[in-house]
């Protein structure tokens, strides 16, 4: 029987000890320094881009040529350009002297307080025209209140020098550095990160991002696995934690493992009482409301859906798991023909996260009508799950098989109070949901569709957009709807991102057009974008991506029309 070597733990404490022996420089830090350091920070992201796609997409087993490679650009090099470019719009206005909101942008809606937080610029109004995003605020949070407490960090409300422990995730590379953005400039602590170690091959791209943080002590990369990781939550020199996986990880750092963990949790006597943030994923509900979809709506919200499942494999917290459709929809039948068909056609890939392969062989086993699609035989459909203790109900299969439900409702009002009440009473985790309307049925039911969009208790709600877009813009707070306790930690507590470092949050609602340029002049929600470049079934992600990217790093207006030219073959 084989000994497991002990623990080295010098390396992970001189990287503590460095980060304390360095926080109060930079907390004290002067604005106009945080600001260059990003935006030197912006020429690195775009040096080392397509070297870290091309890492990424070998990792996941096709070329950086494939039309697969598309979601690594998206994913790794342009999310972390496009949230350094966020961050550095909000805070360029403060070292303007502005207020870091526009207050036009704070209003009442509904008797709530909202946000308009995207478009925040004119390059985003033309390269995602038509796409934006509203921060809910709590209940009972005035305007007054939100623009005052927006930015506490620089006006007046800085945080003390801590150390934070950001536990990485191993399945999208931008987690790990957006995490540690956040905690720099939005909560004013330095960083030890420890490298997931699926993904930990990007280490050395991330710590050549971060190169000035490193060298100056404020961010340090570790790698290691589970005992690295407890060593560190435990470690007396870490003042905060935050962390990207599953209730099960953070269950296991505040309340221990073994036969007293369950007696911990409910006396709420945690080992580890630090204060601790996280985002854990949970079961994601794409809804489809009924209403008068044309041929090419099907196959268009199908090619949606099916990115919203296929992309990364499925390897994603909000991926959908279970579409919600109407049961008595002619509809219904006609969408999911489209799905089976998207499927079938896309290029083979691996399900390549670890467990995948068993997580899909207990879908196939526990379903004998389930779908098998697609050369790699690992796209599974479930088209009608009818138990209400299906396993695809309640435990996130982090893989890609797609469960459908059909729900009653004679017309889109009553479907949507049913499907509002499935996904918020019978589906585990409430980080993301995306709803699909189209713009004749909103206009003709607004209050139920508004009803909705209220009700639904998710930390970000696509309406016509995948929910996972929040989690990429940059101004948009990302974490679970609030509600969670350490006790029942759901799909986490706490929101990163979040580039206007607003307070009081409650959800974030993402909108996009039902309908592509030029259709969507014929549906009512007109725009000037083409099909999505993180579309799967996209042709020309890979090439509108990296120029994107190039875009957003250094933002040259003649980098538009390349742009523009590739998103239009898409």
């Amino acid at each position: 029987m084989s000994v497991a070597p002990a623990l080295d733990t010098a390396p992970l404490d001189r990287a503590v000890g460095d980060l304390r022996a360095n926080a109060a420089s930079w907390s004290a830090t002067p604005l106009a320094e945080r600001v260059g350091l990003l935006e030197r920070m912006l020429p690195r992201i775009a040096d080392g881009a397509p070297a870290m796609v091309s890492d990424a997409a070998a990792a996941k087993g096709y070329a950086a040529t494939s039309a697969w490679a598309a979601e690594d650009w998206v994913t790794a090099p342009w999310a972390l350009a496009q949230t350094v470019s966020a961050y550095l719009h909000v805070l360029r206005r403060m070292a303007a002297g502005r207020d870091p909101l526009d207050a036009k942008a704070v209003r009442h809606r509904d008797g709530r307080t909202v946000v308009d937080v995207f478009p925040a610029t004119a390059s985003d109004r033309l390269l995602l025209n038509g796409f934006t995003a509203q921060v809910w605020t709590r209940p009972g949070t005035s305007r007054e209140q939100v623009l005052a407490r927006a930015a506490g960090e620089y006006r007046g409300r800085p945080g003390d020098p801590a150390v934070a422990l950001v536990l990485g995730a191993g399945n999208v590379p931008a987690i790990t550095p957006l995490d540690i953005l956040h905690k720099l400039y939005a909560d004013g602590q330095v960083v030890i990160a420890k490298m997931n170690p699926v993904n930990a091959y990007l280490r050395p791209h991330f710590e050549e991002v971060f190169t000035e943080f490193v060298d100056r002590g404020w961010v340090r990369f570790v790698d290691g696995g589970s005992v690295e990781g407890a060593y560190l939550t435990t470690h007396e020199g870490v003042d905060s934690i935050h962390v990207t996986g599953s209730d099960r990880t953070h269950d296991a750092i505040v309340w221990g493992t073994g036969e007293e963990a369950e007696e911990r949790r409910r006396t709420d006597t945690p080992v580890n009482d630090k204060p601790f943030t996280s985002e854990l994923g949970g079961v994601s509900p794409c809804i489809v409301t009924p209403g008068p979809w044309s041929a090419a709506d099907f196959r268009f919200q199908a090619e949606h859906i099916v990115t919203s499942k296929m992309n990364n494999s499925g390897h994603n917290c909000v991926a959908s798991q279970i579409l919600l459709v109407p049961r008595h929809w002619d509809g219904t039948e006609l969408l999911l023909a489209e799905i089976r068909r998207v499927l079938r056609e896309l290029p083979p890939r691996t399900d390549y996260y670890p467990g995948a392969g068993e997580r899909l062989d207990a879908v196939t086993q526990g379903h004998p009508a389930v779908e098998i699609h697609g050369e790699d035989a690992c796209r599974l459909l479930v088209p009608d799950i009818t138990d209400a203790d299906d396993p695809l109900l309640t435990v996130e299969v982090f893989a890609s098989a797609l469960g459908v439900v059909r729900l009653p409702g004679d017309d889109a009002p009553q479907f949507l109070r049913a499907a509002t009440e499935f996904a918020n009473d019978k589906l585990p985790g409430t980080l993301g949901a995306t709803l699909l309307v189209h713009p004749g049925t909103e206009r003709s039911h607004r209050q139920a569709v508004g009803d909705a969009v209220a009700a639904l208790r998710y930390g970000t709600l696509g309406v016509n957009c995948w929910s996972a877009f929040g989690f990429l813009l940059g101004y948009t707070p990302w974490g679970a709807f609030p509600g969670h306790t350490r006790q029942d930690i759901g799909s986490g507590i706490g929101f990163v991102h979040n580039a206007f470092m607003l307070e009081d949050v409650e959800k974030t609602v993402v909108r996009a057009p039902f309908a592509p340029s030029p259709r969507g002049l014929f549906t009512g929600s007109p725009s000037l974008s083409p099909r999505p470049p993180y579309y799967v079934t996209n042709r020309t992600g890979n090439t509108t991506m990296e120029r994107l990217t190039a875009y957003t790093t250094d933002p040259k207006p003649s980098r538009l029309p390349g742009i523009f030219v590739s998103a239009l073959r898409g």
